[in-house]
């Protein structure tokens, strides 16, 4: 693997920040096409529009129905779109580095199945609104994650040791979320299963706001802690010997990684296999070891908005949830990806 390229920028107060200079190119690259994916996606639909039109009614220039198909039916989806791309692709990145495992993301460990399970409760038992389901998922994606990191703890977490867990607590998962679904009468089985897919469709202000709230609080917490998180891929003896407060640094991480899934589940349902393509996806783009968390974060985002896009332009506006296309495509690659470690004795 070619060395990264990196290189301190010191101000004249003495502040010196290391750049990784192909990973930060890799990111603003990512997030450059996932705009224009999403000013693409957009103007896709029954009413088409222009990605000239787009910007001009983005910037408040359009007619009024230009205004209210862009603004009010399309912005909403594409803005959760990228938000919930953005936090399963910084989650993927953050468990995979803590786990040492590329198989350790939240589709494979069962923290995606559990805010699934924390919803269908409400929607089950409690006929909840939007908000309670969306509560409901954040609770049971809290549960799940606090179950499985005391399950998998022994004088510290082993990278092999919480995928097990986490394989055996989505494995149990999946037979309570089927039990849910059978406990329901028609109205509440059809609506959790359109939810339990992972969908963008009918995703409105209401579902963007909450999502902008723990976005805005969670990924800077997760950048920040970028430096320790590489600390603590060589090792928890290395880490303590350069002054990294491995549990406290890991709990914190894991924490934030488990709510940032949960609030994406919240947002748009389970969608499958983001977090565990996206920062496989940008460490091969980057070259570069390590969690690569801002490439991982845009890559995510680009990944749903264009598996939304295609989900549309393949198969017609609204036929194909976003959570289908995404679980097909990635459950191809965790195929490639347990045969490429079986391979290299890893498995």
């Amino acid at each position: 693997m070619k060395a990264r390229t990196v290189k301190a920028l010191r101000t004249r107060g003495g502040l010196s920040v290391r750049v990784d200079v192909r990973g930060t190119a890799a990111g603003l690259l990512l997030a450059a096409l996932a705009l224009v994916m999403g000013v693409v996606l957009i103007g896709t639909g029954d009413f088409p529009l222009a990605p000239a039109d787009v910007l001009r009614t983005l910037t408040g220039n359009g007619t009024p129905a230009q205004d209210f198909i862009v603004n009010e039916l399309r912005l909403p989806r594409v803005l959760v779109g990228l938000l919930v791309g953005v936090a399963l692709g910084l989650a993927g990145a953050v468990f995979q580095s803590i786990s040492r495992n590329p198989l350790g993301s939240p589709d494979v460990i069962g923290f995606g199945y559990g805010s699934a399970a924390g919803a269908l409760t409400v929607i089950v038992f409690l006929k909840g609104s939007t908000y309670a389901v969306a509560a409901g998922a954040v609770g049971g994606g809290l549960l799940t994650g606090l179950a499985v990191y005391l399950l998998a703890w022994r004088r510290g977490i082993h990278g092999y040791r919480l995928v097990l867990v986490g394989i055996g607590a989505a494995a149990m998962l999946t037979a309570v979320n089927g039990y849910l679904l059978t406990e329901a009468d028609l109205v509440d089985a059809a609506r959790a299963v359109v939810w339990i897919t992972g969908s963008l469709n009918g995703r409105d202000w209401a579902q963007v706001w909450p999502l902008v709230g723990a976005c805005a609080v969670l990924v800077p917490l997760v950048l920040g802690q970028g430096r320790a998180l590489r600390t603590l891929e060589m090792g928890d003896d290395s880490a303590y010997a350069l002054g990294v407060r491995v549990e406290r640094t890991r709990l914190l991480l894991t924490l934030a990684a488990v709510l940032l899934t949960a609030a994406a589940t919240a947002a748009a349902g389970p969608i499958a296999f983001v977090a565990l393509t996206a920062p496989q996806l940008a460490r091969r783009l980057t070259r570069s070891p390590g969690a690569n968390l801002l490439p991982a974060a845009c890559m995510g985002g680009a990944l749903l908005i264009t598996a939304d896009w295609a989900s549309q332009r393949v198969f017609g506006a609204d036929q194909l949830p976003v959570g289908v296309l995404t679980g097909v495509l990635g459950g191809g690659y965790l195929l490639w990806l347990l045969v490429t470690e079986r391979r290299a004795g890893r498995i």
